[in-house]
């Protein structure tokens, strides 16, 4: 299963957005693509958090639109809105532990254990995440950028 991290939802929908073009076309192929794809409610909060803030410095819109490009990304046949499930705390104290995520880096263990307990690959530009053991993670966008 592939599970996206907020930057990469944001880069794909935001045209100003440097890495627009090519995260538009890597995200509109997984999203046609046969492969499941979760996006975790922590990344998708995350999108509506930044996107309609009014100092967001690319361009804010309006809660509605921001709302219709999840309710479009969840239409599809191939996605599922992750959440925490039975496993999350054992495996989230796991990562906040042994990926000495302070802070910050806590909202990172989050995603990393909602991943794991999902048996994902997370799909992220953010290579903060390798300090977590075990987690598989990939950024699509490093052979095209």
């Amino acid at each position: 299963m592939i599970v996206l991290d907020v930057n990469l939802l944001m880069y794909s929908y935001l045209r100003a957005s440097p890495f627009h073009r090519v995260a538009s076309r890597w995200f509109e192929s997984v999203l046609s693509g046969s492969e499941q794809v979760g996006i975790p409610l922590h990344s998708v909060s995350g999108f509506i958090r930044i996107t309609t803030h009014p100092r967001f410095s690319i361009g804010a819109v309006d809660l509605t639109t921001a709302l219709s490009a999840v309710d479009s990304w969840l239409a599809e046949p191939n996605v599922n809105l992750l959440y925490p499930a039975e496993q999350h705390w054992p495996i989230l104290r796991k990562m906040l532990i042994k990926g000495q995520a302070l802070g910050d880096m806590s909202s990172d263990a989050h995603l990393a254990a909602i991943t794991m307990e999902n048996g994902g690959t997370l799909y992220t530009t953010d290579r903060d995440f390798a300090r977590f053991p075990g987690l598989r993670w990939t950024n699509p966008l490093a052979a095209n950028v």
